[in-house]
């Protein structure tokens, strides 16, 4: 294999790397994968409108999370049980986002616990939180990751049910033996039974609370000081109801199209979410981001910020540590030379004028309208 040069070029070295079951866990979609494809390909139908002759010789990529400076609005999406990728998991992907100065969200479904990733070093990570039908396994969790020193919880609130991932089916997808779920070890929830289908599946169906409400978000308020961040949300409705319910942030996700199949690709949901949020809370976006174009695309639509999920895991499998390093540069350097070919020097300077996407009415200057 050449030099790769960019992002989407791990998927395939991961591809041949993985064992069958692994690889199809970490790539595939739900059902039809008609929402996995579309992901991708909603990013392709948003062109730009740069500006020319703008001195763009100093270029400012920071920003702030939740009122943490991070180096670039990149940043890392919860992905479950990384040990499957390498033997260093976690770890590898704690200590490339620590390098790179930007912020790293831990899955609840980690093969390492948050105290051994807090112990990798010092950096600015979230954690992902499913919510178990047992309260004091959440309660637990929950005070652990503050103690660890994490900064923020992203729920997710779109997996009362696990998706119909059906290669996992096929697979009889199940966590290999020599790994654990780290974070339930001690409470015996950290193994995956065998199952007919998915063993996923069943563990979600067993252990995950599908009476989760908008009242189990302010229930949460009360368990803990760390702002939360609602992860799964696709629609205007469900933005005003998440600020209503005191998240300190949207990230508007599908999941990685492992969910519901057919709903629309996050950047076309992105701008319904940005509007209805009216400013009160920051936005952000993760699903099918694959270079620099898409991040500039995000922010211009409203995104605060963008996360990726499977370039870190097909990158950690190609290449440990070093892998999720690369695809955290390439993204940041593809994203910067878009700012400079665009003409903005800072994101504040990134407008939705930079942008015509296929759904916008075209601009008409009046001047070209015939006089009647």
């Amino acid at each position: 294999m050449g030099e790769i040069t960019n992002v989407s070029e791990y998927e395939n070295i991961a591809k041949q790397k993985l064992p069958k079951m692994v690889f199809d866990y970490y790539a595939s979609g739900a059902e039809d994968q008609w929402t996995l494809q579309e992901n991708r390909n909603a990013f392709s139908r948003i062109l730009f409108r740069p500006r020319i002759l703008i001195d763009v010789s100093k270029i400012d990529l920071s920003t702030t999370v939740l009122g943490f400076k991070i180096s670039m609005p990149i940043m890392i999406a919860p992905t479950a049980m990384q040990k499957m990728a390498h033997p260093e998991g976690e770890y590898a992907t704690a200590r490339a986002a620590s390098a790179a100065g930007t912020i790293m969200t831990l899955s609840s479904w980690a093969t390492s616990s948050v105290e051994e990733v807090a112990s990798t070093g010092p950096g600015i990570r979230f954690f992902q939180l499913y919510v178990y039908k047992d309260r004091n396994v959440v309660a637990q969790l929950v005070r652990r990751a503050e103690k660890a020193g994490f900064k923020a919880i992203a729920l997710t609130v779109d997996t009362p049910r696990l998706g119909r991932r059906e290669a996992d089916i096929k697979n009889r997808f199940v966590l290999p033996p020599f790994l654990t779920l780290k974070n339930f070890e001690g409470l015996d929830l950290g193994k995956m039974d065998e199952a007919n289908d998915s063993g996923l599946s069943s563990y979600v169906a067993g252990q995950i609370d599908r009476t989760l409400s908008w009242q189990d978000v302010k229930w949460l308020q009360t368990i803990t000081s760390l702002p939360i961040l609602v992860k799964g949300v696709l629609t205007a409705e469900d933005a005003r109801l998440a600020v209503q319910s005191g998240a300190a942030g949207i990230i508007v996700s599908n999941h990685g199209a492992r969910q519901l199949d057919y709903v629309p690709a996050t950047i076309s949901a992105l701008e319904e979410v940005v509007k209805a949020a009216q400013g009160r809370i920051p936005v952000f976006l993760d699903g099918g981001v694959r270079r620099g174009t898409d991040v500039f695309k995000a922010l211009a639509l409203g995104a605060s910020g963008i996360f990726i999920g499977r370039p870190v895991v097909f990158s950690l499998a190609a290449e440990g540590e070093a892998g999720v390093r690369n695809v955290l540069k390439m993204l940041r350097d593809e994203f910067e030379l878009t700012m400079a070919l665009s003409g903005c020097r800072s994101l504040k300077e990134i407008t939705r004028d930079h942008i015509v996407a296929d759904w916008d009415t075209p601009r008409v200057n009046p001047r070209a309208i015939p006089r009647l």
